[in-house]
């Protein structure tokens, strides 16, 4: 059989690597037809093909309509959110085939810095966030990790909400450091003892080389969406910050929720829900500063961490 999609990064790990892999342990996978970059995430197939330049958020024209499972937030979303239909579902091991016994210990962090359906920003970690966190985790003894994609890198496709990110000039997160002057998220790793922004590990694949340091890791600390759907790939425990949408609607991440199935986790949803961007907040908490209050995520990081 061919399995052929370029939906949202996200979309494919739930929905299309699932059923891949599903077929491969059946013995009925010929051929995946995916998006540039993707053939790490296939690596059960021999005949992966990265046929598209660019991802999409239609989710008809992406091909989910052939799948099993077409929409990512469940078969009945309002009864049993995240609850997909998992016959032919299966997650490939990814920590097995690509994990290291490395003895050190190290906490991933993934970020993001997008417009949301045409939407400002809101769902990142900035930098005093990230230099609280780098902080207490580098004092607990851990490596730290830290991935923030810009969007122009040229390993692998990006869709619309990331090209439209570009285009108005969301490049970067800066802050005016005392002493320092304006730097980027990205330039932070820098100046901290035992943090390394991800790029600099990057030596030949971009997303091989993910996936190898984070089947390596215990500790995920992410943004909601697609980085925190991977980081829930690799077992230990995955913290995922969720400031609106759907992911808020009351047991998403239960039980039988495919973030918990992808490895069996652990999954903390830490919620800021930000009532400036939340028509429906699902009875959750209402931070109404119009900006982000990362407290109880750094609380949970240090329940979580020691």
């Amino acid at each position: 059989m061919i399995v052929k999609a370029n939906p949202e990064f996200g979309i494919e790990l739930a929905l299309v690597v699932p059923y891949a892999y599903h077929l491969h342990t059946q013995g009925k996978l010929d051929t995946v037809i995916t998006s540039k970059g993707m053939k790490p995430f296939y690596y059960f197939c021999d005949d992966v093909r990265e046929e598209f330049e660019e991802r999409t958020i239609d989710n008809g024209a992406a091909g989910l309509n052939e799948l099993p499972n077409n929409w990512i937030h469940g078969i009945n979303p309002e009864v049993e959110p995240a609850v997909l239909n998992y016959d032919e579902w299966t997650p490939p091991p990814y920590k097995e085939h690509y994990g290291l016994d490395t003895g050190k210990k190290s906490v991933f962090i993934s970020n993001k810095f997008n417009l949301e359906h045409g939407e400002e920003p809101y769902g990142f970690f900035d930098i005093q966030c990230l230099y609280d966190m780098f902080s207490y985790l580098t004092s607990c003894g851990y490596e730290v990790i830290y991935k923030r994609a810009t969007n122009r890198e040229s390993e692998f496709a990006i869709d619309q909400n990331e090209m439209n990110s570009i285009y108005q000039g969301f490049d970067d997160i800066k802050a005016n450091i005392e002493g320092i002057g304006i730097i980027s998220d990205r330039d932070l790793p820098k100046y901290m003892n035992n943090v390394t922004l991800f790029d600099d590990l990057v030596q030949d694949n971009y997303n091989e080389t993910q996936l190898k340091v984070m089947a390596n890791c215990d500790y995920f600390i992410s943004v909601c969406g697609g980085n925190s759907i991977l980081s829930s790939y690799f077992g230990g425990t995955m913290m995922s910050y969720i400031h609106k949408g759907k992911e808020l609607r009351p047991n998403y991440f239960g039980e039988n929720s495919y973030f918990r199935k992808l490895s069996n986790a652990k999954i903390i949803p830490v919620y800021d829900v930000i009532g400036k961007v939340n028509t429906e907040t699902y009875d959750h908490k209402v931070n109404t500063t119009e900006k982000q209050d990362y407290t109880e995520l750094l609380e949970v990081i240090k329940n979580e961490i020691k």
